[in-house]
């Protein structure tokens, strides 16, 4: 899939393993980069919603039309579709990634 970041801010912060483990620890941080490679790596947002791990789930609320995926509890990426229809995962190629946060 194409990913893209929601601000400049977040995809340094992504693209850098050092800035990932003093945010939010080295375990933390391989996980993120772990999921990003995941989706990097898939097709399309079907194919994620295939590993048992990532636990996509879609969100509800103000955060209606975007999704989630696990990293290490608490965490989660959030994911805002940028083409396809979110009733058919398979038809979104290109996400962008809005924050990883606790939301709970």
């Amino acid at each position: 899939m194409e990913i893209s970041f929601s601000n400049k801010k977040l995809q340094k912060l992504c693209e850098d393993h050092n800035k990932l483990k003093a945010k939010y620890g080295a375990l933390q941080a391989r996980r993120i980069i772990r999921r990003i490679n995941e989706l990097q790596a898939a097709a399309n947002l079907h194919d994620i919603s295939q590993l048992p791990q990532a636990r996509l789930h879609s969100l509800t609320g103000d955060r209606k039309g975007q999704f989630a995926v696990d990293i290490l509890h608490p965490y989660r990426i959030i994911l805002l579709p940028l083409d396809g229809d979110t009733a058919d995962l398979r038809t979104i190629q290109v996400v962008e990634i809005v924050s990883i946060i606790d939301y709970h």
